[in-house]
């Protein structure tokens, strides 16, 4: 099997990293700043000096990419990968994108005669490297089942929600879940300091309370020790409700909690918390920046 893996940011390095356990697999790989590719070159994985040149022959094709414009214009703008596909190829898209992009997608490869699968995750840096990563899936139950081995091999979750853009339409009820949940744990967290509790105190009791989300154990060890190191860029999670927002108004339904979420968000990313994790909004608060 080739396979062709484009994108290899936080996310994406992991998951081709992953790629590379296959028994009986070829994975060539692409990224527009070399470094990462060159370090997955000394890992075993052919280096392609294009998108085009990356999915030549290719019977699978991974991307996972920061936005649906990055998508776009490495798919389907001047040189894009699209027009380089086999037809009896597999085009499975990791990026977080919207579900009306996602539809899209599918249908522009329909006319060109390849399968598209749609495969956003949830999961962040440790999840990704440790091949834990849970997949949102929309696309035809057979192309999925086929490229089972390596979904397994990069996630320990496959979930199959529907048709192409069904797996896109998940992940924006996920991403909106987290993004509000992180942001109302350290709002709180931080009313909890003004009534005299310490931030220790908070931190280690507050994400154990049947009311937290799990995933707030991890990020209350990052506020306690203000290293906000990224494994889920605040940058990106502003993207995510921003594409929630999109997908809100097309499906006529309001969002009033996630509206204002990426209103902070924004706020925060423009003090200079983007690179940060998303966790920082609590730095963002706390500062009152």
């Amino acid at each position: 099997m080739k396979i062709a893996f484009i994108g290899l940011g936080i996310m994406g390095k992991a998951m081709a990293r992953n790629l590379l356990k296959h028994d009986n697999a070829m994975l060539t790989v692409f990224n527009r700043s070399p470094k990462p590719a060159q370090e997955l070159e000394k890992a075993g994985a052919g280096r392609a000096g294009s998108p085009a040149e990356a999915v030549g022959k290719a019977d699978v094709v991974f991307t996972m990419l920061s936005s649906p414009e990055v998508v776009e214009s490495l798919a389907f703008g001047d040189s894009g990968f699209v027009d380089a596909m086999d037809q009896e190829a597999v085009w499975v898209n990791c990026s977080t994108v919207n579900p009306s992009f996602a539809r899209s997608c599918a249908e522009q490869a329909e006319q060109r005669g390849f399968k598209f699968i749609d495969a956003p995750v949830a999961g962040t840096k440790k999840p990704a490297q440790d091949g834990e990563l849970t997949f949102l899936l929309g696309g035809e139950k057979d192309d999925i089942e086929n490229l089972r081995d390596l979904f397994e091999l990069m996630g320990k979750t496959i979930l199959h929600v529907g048709p192409a853009g069904q797996g896109s339409a998940f992940k924006m009820l996920v991403n909106a879940l987290l993004a509000q949940s992180m942001l109302a744990y350290a709002e709180t967290a931080l009313l909890g300091e003004k009534l005299g509790f310490s931030r220790q105190f908070l931190m280690e009791t507050l994400p154990g309370l049947p009311v937290s989300a799990p995933f707030l154990k991890g990020k209350a060890a990052l506020i306690q020790n203000g290293d906000f190191e990224a494994s889920f860029p605040l940058e990106l999670m502003h993207k995510d409700l921003h594409l929630v927002d999109i997908t809100a108004y097309e499906e006529n339904q309001p969002l009033f909690l996630a509206g204002l979420a990426k209103q902070i968000y924004g706020r925060a990313k423009a003090a200079g918390h983007g690179r940060k994790d998303f966790a920082a909004v609590h730095e963002f608060l706390d500062k009152g920046e």
